[in-house]
């Protein structure tokens, strides 16, 4: 079966615009186009469009997207028990937010008592999740399986107690690294306040602290585009200067 632009939009429940666009950056081009000059799409480009549509719905973007559906070695079958693991865990996530939700209800109506773990449970899986969804991959071939599932364990285990001074700490962080990025002193007694109180938000995280471990986190801060796009959002150059703060206060400047 075929379909133009618009009944494949209307299929698919997507702008005809949107399509027009995927054909525009290559990602999803029609099968051919008539005498009339419509785009014309097959069954091959109906597969396709589900899976960008996929990708999609788990955040991935459209130019990595590409990238994967264009790739000779593409597994449109594999792809989709991808799909289907990433959904599960959505599914998972969504299930411990409304059961949070529908606690906090009952705790609020007097029907029933609610610990503060119970509370924070759903948040800290989102939180755990979004990290293995974002930096997963590079965090487990640097550190190992073991380290990070450890990791993720010290978190769901988190007290709420736990869990605001954490988030005051990364607060007291960032304004500290912005004040200590301004003198341009790594070495500085700011700049390693700042080393000092990311060795203190690391251990709410870390089962062990090594300052190997620290000095390579620091490392990957600059070498991986998406932690130097976190740091220097307000500063260019502050993923560096994080860097080499951490170096120095570990001992291990290169």
């Amino acid at each position: 079966m075929e379909y133009t632009v618009q009944k494949l939009g209307s299929l698919a429940g997507v702008s005809t615009r949107t399509l027009r666009y995927y054909d525009e950056i290559g990602i999803l081009k029609p099968a051919r186009t008539n005498s009339s000059g419509y785009r014309i799409y097959g069954q091959k480009e109906v597969d396709r469009l589900q899976q960008i549509l996929f990708y999609r719905e788990l955040g991935v973007s459209l130019e990595s997207i590409k990238d994967i559906v264009t790739a000779p070695s593409f597994d449109g079958a594999a792809a989709l028990r991808g799909h289907r693991e990433k959904l599960l865990e959505k599914k998972e996530q969504l299930e411990l937010l409304i059961a949070n939700v529908d606690k906090t209800i009952a705790l609020t109506e007097g029907r029933m008592n609610m610990s503060n773990k119970e509370k924070f449970d759903g948040f800290k899986k989102k939180m755990i999740d979004d990290n293995e969804k974002k930096y997963g991959k590079e965090i487990r071939e640097k550190y190992g399986n073991d380290t990070v599932n450890k990791s993720n364990a010290k978190l769901k285990n988190m007290t709420q107690e736990q869990y605001n001074e954490v988030t005051a700490l990364e607060v007291q962080l960032k304004l500290t690294l912005a004040e200590a990025f301004k003198t341009g002193d790594p070495a500085g007694e700011l700049a390693q306040k700042v080393a000092d109180l990311h060795k203190q938000w690391l251990t709410y995280y870390w089962n062990e602290y090594s300052k190997e471990a620290h000095a390579g986190l620091a490392q990957m801060y600059v070498d991986d585009e998406r932690f130097t796009a976190y740091y220097d959002k307000e500063q260019p150059g502050t993923a560096e200067f994080l860097r080499d703060a951490i170096e120095i206060y570990t001992g291990l400047k290169k």
